[in-house]
């Protein structure tokens, strides 16, 4: 397996630091909106990264963070007047339900910035210990960017050709540094903002800081993949470089990660331009796993145009594989149950041949695109030799092979049957009965069925209602 190396510039051989095992930090949103189709590119790339891994028999820690403290929350706050708190915690389970709609499965840790400040001030402390660190005159204390030898290596800058910023979180008082270059670690409080005690002044984390210590917590001190979107790379990532690896005296990430813009139209997204899309606003035309299907389309490290033409063209691409899935089940109700043999056993040889095929593919830089090709190949095999005589052993082996590799995708393209009005009446006629006949387990059980397909039966004095839901 290769893996394009942001550090290096170049593809290197993927040897994890403990054998077997891959600890992966992803840097997650910063929650004062609805998530954008911009925030969707890298949940669904670095979600699919995942599922290969763990395909490949990996244990996989997965960590993502939430920044739930930002200027950007605290604006919204002040605009509602509520809690920052209250708009984290609102767009936090907004977020959720778009990731699982898009079947991007639940990191196995979501840490939060606010909930994880003890672990800053410990850094922080440490980087002015080791002299990587100092408190200027009102209490915000920064880091020696030069002091730092290394500065630079991750985005290939020149250190004395870079500009100081870090994506509006500056102070004000630039006068303070030692030199421009230098960034926020912590910073005073403003009056009606969230603040925390440390030991230069009462204020809040600069936010780079936040994925140095959530990463050194739940993964330690080296990790094996670190990854984003490109914007990250600086100052971003080159900071958390900078930060763990002089607080820590050791390498931070062994492997850095970083997918493509995503454009609107060939324009970068802006709600000034009027080209702002959220992932709430596709899913109102488009099933989310479309969505999905177009963002691995391309290469994670290609720029990706998103356009209604394009997501069409998505559209036809992941029904043509649901298409070939319903096809077989409806093969499979009336095939002979005799297992496969002669010339069926000769074709369900060649199945490994397209896992190998998609397998080459995503260790190539988890080249999605291709591998997609090969599900097609995979769909186009079927269309082509399951029919109405073919034994339900040939055409389950068809099925899985299609439902696995675009699991391992995260598409989901076994789609359930939808209940027809007078088959669920059926069904609530038969739970009645069963009900009258004191066999609670089986009215249980028709619930369950009818809740697994969408249905939600409620117990009125007038009967039994259901609806969609």
């Amino acid at each position: 397996m290769k893996i394009y190396n942001t550090l290096s510039k170049q593809k290197e051989e993927f040897i994890p630091l403990e054998p077997g095992k891959v600890r992966m930090y992803v840097c997650g949103p910063t929650v004062y909106n609805l998530i954008h189709i911009g925030n969707a590119r890298p949940m669904i790339v670095f979600d699919t990264v995942r599922r290969y891994m763990e395909h490949k028999g990996y244990e996989v820690n997965f960590v993502s963070n939430f920044t739930d403290v930002d200027d950007k929350i605290i604006k919204k706050a002040v605009e509602e007047g509520v809690d920052a708190s209250v708009i984290s915690e609102r767009y936090i389970e907004e977020c959720r339900k778009d990731m699982k709609a898009m079947n991007v499965k639940t990191a196995t840790t979501h840490p939060r910035a606010t909930e994880e400040i003890c672990g800053m001030l410990e850094m922080i402390q440490t980087l002015m210990e080791k002299g990587y660190a100092y408190r200027a005159a009102d209490g915000t204390v920064y880091f020696r960017t030069r002091k730092f030898k290394e500065y630079g290596k991750l985005s290939h800058k020149n250190l004395d050709d870079l500009q100081g910023g870090n994506r509006s979180l500056l102070v004000s008082g630039e006068e303070q540094k030692e030199d421009a270059l230098d960034f926020v670690l912590w910073k005073p409080k403003k009056e009606g903002e969230p603040y925390w005690e440390s030991p230069w002044c009462s204020g809040r984390p600069g936010w780079h800081i936040e994925c140095s210590v959530m990463s050194k917590k739940y993964l330690g001190e080296e990790i094996d993949i670190h990854a984003g979107g490109e914007d990250l790379v600086f100052p971003h990532h080159e900071n958390e470089i900078a930060q763990s690896e002089a607080a820590n005296g050791r390498t931070f990430a062994r492997y850095w990660m970083h997918n493509a813009f995503l454009n609107i139209d060939n324009r970068k997204m802006s709600k000034s331009a009027g080209n702002f899309f959220t992932v709430r606003d596709i899913s109102e035309k488009y099933d989310l796993q479309i969505l999905r299907f177009f963002m691995l389309s391309a290469h994670y490290r290609s720029p990706l145009n998103f356009s209604g033409e394009l997501m069409e063209a998505a559209k036809s691409g992941y029904e043509r594989i649901v298409t070939g899935v319903s096809n077989l089940n409806f093969l499979l109700k009336n095939a002979p149950s005799a297992t496969a043999g002669g010339e069926e056993d000769a074709l369900a040889a060649e199945l490994d041949g397209f896992s190998a095929k998609f397998d080459a593919a995503m260790d190539d830089d988890f080249n999605t695109a291709d591998a997609i090709s090969v599900i097609f190949e995979l769909v186009k095999f079927a269309n082509t030799h399951a029919g109405e005589g073919s034994s339900a052993a040939f055409l389950e082996a068809l099925k899985k092979k299609i439902v696995e590799l675009s699991d391992i995708c995260g598409l989901l393209v076994e789609k359930e049957e939808e209940l027809l009005d007078g088959e669920i009446e059926t069904l609530i006629g038969e739970r009645q009965a069963a009900r009258k006949a004191k066999d609670f387990a089986r009215a249980d059980e028709i619930r369950d069925e009818l809740l697994h397909k969408g249905i939600v039966l409620e117990d009125t004095r007038e009967g039994v209602k259901w609806k969609r839901a």
